[in-house]
């Protein structure tokens, strides 16, 4: 039982400086996820300059392009084991600064960049900033943020991912590809300095047993009214009987033990469903290959340059629309429906370009041009800012290293594979079949997303991960003690004080 007594030093502030506290945070997350863009919009220019530097598509091979497009995703595959355990042993502050620190070292290394093997080597170091995706980015916003303003917050973490894709092809089409890095070094030194002002996340120090330290961070991060107190109440309550220290093989056996429960599979399962309607809708690999599908489409590279800023600002712009749409649709609603208009869009382009193909219509650029901004639209609106969201909020309280670990492995294998094989997949079953193919299996995705997905909007945590388990929420109901004073936990038959 927790009994709530005075605690004098406890201050209470104004709402608006909890969100400011919030908002800062997670803007050093944002600046991440800027320059992750940054990288990935960068083999998109890098590869074209190249050639056009020696006037030759050797300069550059098909097979190195694509090892230059995926190798973000395969090189973070280890760095999804390290960071969830680092997570886990060292807190997220201090595995954040790793993430950085390697991420600095790797736009130092694509400035100095002289040859295609060096820029591949900087891209197998920002393997640490790919991996911190879903791993400990994710972690710090639903941690750190307060329920009301995760949602937002989330959403606009995947919406400034894309403003990074946006700003590199927009650098690459108009100045020298270095610039890059060094727009890549100022983000990323921002966000090294942001990392100075966090407090550690109370959940970690909660499960640390450092229950001192956790009220005065979770008080820092979103002060002490109602819904805050009784957010702390459980988070202490769920570690209370946590040791603060444990044996190697302890935490072996607490793994094995967590694998044989019902509860550690059914949320994995739906992160890595809603994660491969992520990849599967093709988004990112028009993205990536974006000047190589348009110029296929419509015959004219001055098209295919114009054409992919268009897509890039659109996907922006819907993203924001989507963020806006997410505080008052629901989670469900928004990604079924979007998606569903994304699936028809994805059809009407298969359609199109197979007609194209065999000559039964002529085709028109304005036309084709308008198909992928109308795909880009319903794409960024929900399955591009809500899936990475979605899948934070699944992610069990009880098991974040080990579920973050295999939730990031499959994604990054699955992600990097996808990219690596799509420019064979379109030269083999061409525009027509690339975008039927997508249409099917986010198609089958989206089905199992209808029957089995839980609404996650507004809920803490905790609430989410016990609507998973089927767990009841044995505080409906309840009255809070007073606000803004000390909890402390004593026996479950220990009489309360006055």
């Amino acid at each position: 039982m927790l009994i709530i007594m005075s605690e004098p030093e406890v201050k209470r502030g104004l709402p608006w400086i909890y969100f400011l506290r919030q908002l800062f945070i997670c803007s050093g997350i944002w600046s991440c996820l800027f320059f992750m863009g940054l990288c990935m919009g960068s083999p998109t220019i890098i590869i074209p300059q190249l050639r056009r530097e020696v006037n030759s598509t050797d300069a550059v091979s098909k097979e190195m392009a694509s090892w230059l497009s995926s190798a973000f995703s395969y090189s973070g595959v280890p760095w999804s084991i390290i960071i969830p355990i680092s997570i886990t042993t060292v807190g997220r502050k201090i595995t954040q600064t790793i993430v950085c620190v390697f991420s600095f070292i790797g736009f130092i290394i694509l400035y100095t960049s002289s040859s295609v093997y060096l820029i591949l080597i900087s891209e197998i170091c920002q393997g640490a900033l790919f991996a911190s995706f879903l791993t400990i980015l994710v972690i710090v916003i639903t941690e750190y943020s307060s329920s009301q303003y995760r949602g937002m917050f989330l959403t606009i973490k995947s919406a400034t991912f894309f403003w990074g894709v946006l700003i590199s092809n927009a650098i690459g089409t108009f100045y020298h590809w270095r610039n890059i890095a060094i727009l890549g070094l100022i983000c990323s030194a921002f966000s090294l300095l942001s990392i100075l002002v966090w407090p550690e996340s109370p959940l970690w120090l909660a499960k640390k047993r450092r229950f001192d330290e956790c009220k005065k961070a979770h008080r820092w991060l979103k002060g002490c009214d109602v819904d805050s107190e009784k957010e702390l109440e459980k988070i202490i309550a769920n570690h209370q009987n946590v040791y603060k220290k444990s044996s190697i093989r302890t935490e072996v056996l607490e793994s094995i033990k967590i694998l044989n429960k019902i509860e550690f599979y059914k949320p994995i399962l739906l992160s890595l469903l809603v994660l491969s309607l992520y990849t599967f809708s093709g988004k990112l690999v028009c993205t990536l290959y974006a000047i190589d599908i348009i110029k296929q489409i419509t015959k004219s590279e001055s098209t295919a340059y114009t054409g992919m800023l268009i897509l890039d600002a659109v996907t922006v712009c819907t993203m924001y629309v989507g963020c806006a749409l997410s505080k008052t649709l629901k989670r469900r609603t928004l990604l079924l429906t979007s998606s569903s208009i994304a699936i028809l869009f994805m059809l009407v382009l298969s359609l199109y370009t197979y007609l194209v193909k065999l000559s039964i219509v002529a085709e028109e650029k304005h036309l084709s041009i308008a198909l992928l901004v109308g795909y880009s639209v319903a794409i960024g609106s929900g399955p591009m800012i809500l899936s990475t969201s979605i899948t934070g909020e699944l992610i069990p309280l009880q098991s974040r290293s080990l579920s973050m670990t295999i939730i990031a492995l499959f994604f990054k294998f699955t992600q990097g594979t996808f990219v690596k094989v799509s420019p064979y997949f379109f030269d083999y079953f061409d525009t027509h079949g690339a975008f039927l193919t997508f249409a099917v299996l986010s198609s089958i995705c989206l089905v199992l997303i209808y029957y089995y997905l839980p609404e996650t909007k507004d809920k803490t945590l905790q609430e989410i991960s016990d609507c998973i388990t089927g767990v009841r929420n044995m505080d409906e109901g309840k009255e809070l003690l007073p606000v803004g004073q000390n909890i402390t936990i004593v026996p479950s038959n220990a009489r309360i004080a006055s």
